[in-house]
């Protein structure tokens, strides 16, 4: 038996010797294990695609969860003997790691605009190439078998070609237009975010009852008076019997030092019991307001701008920013004798995600995805939908998910789902900064060309802008297997991918966006099932965040506990869709547990020293009735992997090791190997070896690096060497 068994197990003596076993193996390239022999190249293939982490920074006990899960499901299907793809990269994450870069500046007293677009963009590459590396360093430590020649970036040159790829394809076909709408305007980061990146807060408010002048015949309510110099319509309800009389009536005034006319208006939308029911439009500066002005051809009135401070009005309105502006405007309807009623109130106040800015609602010429549109149909596999068929994003989104071509587990995130794209507004896919890939669209005087390359010629300009980040990792699942080269091997055999796991925040982020992309411009589903983890929280189910103080750092719990522990930690009692609590005692447990096993290998090492497993060996017939067990639970263990049910199979062979087979059979054969026939003990130790290998071969997708420790001394001469490349057992 081998000494090291002699003392504790240690993962820190382990981890990192196993993990160089495996890169230089090269075997979690699939094409590899097909050279080797280890793998049938005609094998039904298995891929999913590692969701790129954001180039920010460090991964977090979230990103460890997601990379547990994910590995168990690769390390699974390969040891099922399929040509099994993990393929790994990163996402630029535009506004994400811009935003990083230029408060590392502030601390330089450096404004990007200083340095120029060039220079800003090298120091936010090298930022993001120090992240990208720190990232990928995290992925090996948690024993994540990804293959890493393979590895994409979301800004590289063939991802970059993919995006200018799938933007000139869609604007021919008429989905991608150009124009002035209502965005979300980040004053700060200065540049719109998606409805998605807008984080809603309650917060106090005031709601202010008020007449617009002496004149005007009936008051109306906000929580935004300053906004009210921008109004140009009231709307009513058209069943509301108090303002009847008024609908179709033009009125004019002066409203804080800046002149004003009004039409009153009915719109169903208008709730007659909010408020006084009666609502001032102002469609420059409410996604709510914009719509009732185009339903009912309003003009527009721009009233603050993009540093979130006021264009018009009177001394103490005009250039200052809107919530100083506020209450200007309050003392001067006070003032006018024109407050009626002042009462506090919570209101739902947007955010920037990434600034924490107070968003502002702006009209913006901008780049849009219209999800209504009707298109033809690709060359189509998605099931009910002929080629040519007119179609638009939105319904193809639905369709793929209705018609269960895509399942999403829990199947209780179908129904979130369906209201996000059933409200699905058009896509804003521009962005106001530098970090990105440039809108491949140029300019020429009043000429436009738009396409995969710069048209040739000096005076052709390109559009400053960037796309949305969620515009490339939109097309993750292809892009990365060589589209729009349909040829490519990597495409041929890979995609449609079979899984994509995820966190279920970002269902709306980039689930949706993926499938959006992959139907049209496929004409083909990017993934069979979604498999949505939780968030990871603290020991008392408390959201993880800085002001808190309780984010864990996988690597120091790695550094403690070792890898195998942290993963049984994640993975047992948490099923799809469902939150984590991390108690370190938890992953201290898991430690034992690995220590456990250590000690069981050391007891049948050493009772097993002289033979060698006899795969046709006659067993007693108390052996048979265990081993009759062990197959009844094993069929059942693998049942579950196919369906996803990790959390059950990990509990489970945690308790058959522990409490069946060291508890009990251990127990048992130290008494047979004391007292029982020759016959018996021999059938005892095949037995224990038997299952000891079994048992390891199971738990090596949860806890690979002591099971594959473990198998160096396990395996017969005629095993294979890495237990990685071993076949799942069947029974």
């Amino acid at each position: 038996m081998n000494e090291k068994y002699l003392q504790p197990y240690n993962a820190e003596n382990v981890e990192d010797a196993i993990s160089k076993i495996w890169e230089e193996s090269g075997f979690y390239n699939p094409d590899e294990m097909i050279k080797a022999g280890l793998t049938d190249p005609n094998a039904e293939a298995f891929s999913i695609v590692l969701p790129p982490p954001n180039v920010t920074g460090t991964l977090h006990t979230g990103h460890a969860s997601m990379l547990a899960i994910q590995d168990i499901m690769v390390r699974y299907h390969r040891m099922l003997g399929k040509r099994t793809l993990w393929l790994p990269g990163t996402d630029h994450a535009a506004i994400a790691t811009q935003s990083k870069v230029e408060k590392l500046l502030q601390k330089e007293k450096i404004r990007k605009h200083d340095l120029g677009r060039k220079a800003f963009l090298e120091r936010v590459n090298t930022f993001a190439q120090d992240s990208h590396d720190t990232i990928v360093s995290q992925c090996k430590k948690m024993g994540a078998s990804l293959d890493w020649s393979r590895e994409a970036f979301t800004l590289d040159k063939e991802r970059e070609h993919a995006v200018y790829t799938a933007f000139t394809q869609m604007y021919n076909d008429g989905l991608i237009y150009q124009k002035e709408r209502i965005v979300n305007w980040d004053p700060k980061g200065q540049t719109t975010i998606s409805d998605d990146e807008v984080v809603r807060e309650n917060r106090k408010g005031t709601m202010y009852t008020f007449k617009y002048s002496h004149d005007f015949p009936f008051p109306i309510a906000t929580t935004r008076p300053e906004t009210k110099l921008g109004d140009t319509a009231v709307a009513v309800h058209p069943e509301d019997k108090r303002y009847q009389e008024y609908i179709g009536n033009e009125y004019s005034f002066n409203f804080a030092g800046e002149d004003v006319t009004v039409k009153i208006v009915a719109d169903e939308h208008v709730d007659p019991e909010f408020g006084v029911g009666a609502l001032g439009v102002t469609p420059a500066h409410s996604v709510a307001d914009w719509d009732i002005a185009q339903r009912h051809n309003l003009p527009l009135k721009q009233v603050i701008n993009e540093y979130g401070k006021m264009i018009v009005g009177m001394e103490g309105v005009k250039d200052v920013k809107v919530a100083a502006a506020r209450e200007a405007v309050v003392e001067w309807l006070k003032s006018e004798g024109l407050l009626l009623v002042k009462e506090d109130t919570i209101q739902s106040v947007g955010t920037a995600e990434r600034t924490g800015a107070v968003i502002e609602p702006l009209p913006k010429l901008q780049w849009w995805i219209d999800v209504n549109k009707k298109f033809p149909a690709k060359d189509s596999k998605i099931e009910d939908i002929e080629k040519g068929q007119m179609v638009s994003l939105k319904e193809l989104m639905l369709h793929v998910v209705r018609n269960e071509q895509i399942d999403i587990l829990p199947s209780r995130f179908e129904k979130t789902y369906f209201n996000w794209i059933e409200n699905l507004r058009d896509w804003n896919i521009s962005r106001q900064i530098w970090y990105g890939h440039r809108i491949p669209v140029w300019y020429k005087g009043d000429d436009i060309f738009v396409g995969t390359e710069a048209p040739s010629g000096d005076d052709w300009k390109q559009d400053e802008d960037t796309l949305d980040t969620w515009f490339s990792s939109g097309l993750w699942t292809f892009s990365t297997l060589g589209w729009p080269n349909t040829e490519s091997d990597d495409f041929k055999t890979y995609h449609p991918t079979n899984i994509l796991e995820t966190g279920h925040d970002i269902i709306f982020f980039w689930v949706a966006r993926m499938i959006l992309m992959t139907t049209y411009l496929l004409g083909d589903i990017p993934f069979e099932t979604v498999y949505l983890h939780g968030l990871v929280r603290d020991a008392k189910g408390r959201k993880m965040s800085k002001s808190l103080g309780n984010i864990i750092d996988p690597v120091d719990l790695i550094g403690k506990y070792g890898t195998d522990a942290l993963r049984m930690a994640l993975i047992v009692g948490n099923g799809p869709g469902g939150d984590v609590n991390l108690d370190e005692n938890k992953i201290k447990a898991y430690s034992k547990f690995g220590n456990k096993l250590w000690n069981i290998t050391r007891f049948v090492l050493t009772e097993t020293e002289s033979i060698n497993l006899d795969k046709d060996f006659e067993y007693s017939l108390r052996d048979q009735e265990l081993i009759k067990e062990q197959e009844e639970l094993f069929q059942e263990l693998t049942k579950e992997m196919n369906e996803f049910k990790y959390y059950l199979v990990s509990e489970k062979l945690y308790h058959y090791t522990w409490d069946t087979f060291a508890s009990e059979i251990l127990e048992e054969s130290k008494t047979i190997f004391e007292n029982g026939s020759t016959e018996e003990i021999h059938s005892r130790r095949q037995f224990l070896l038997h299952s000891l290998k079994m048992i390891v071969t199971m738990l090596h997708p949860f806890m690979p690096f002591i099971t594959e420790e473990i198998w160096k001394d396990l395996k017969n001469n005629d095993d294979r060497d890495i237990l990685m490349t071993v076949s799942w057992p069947t029974l």
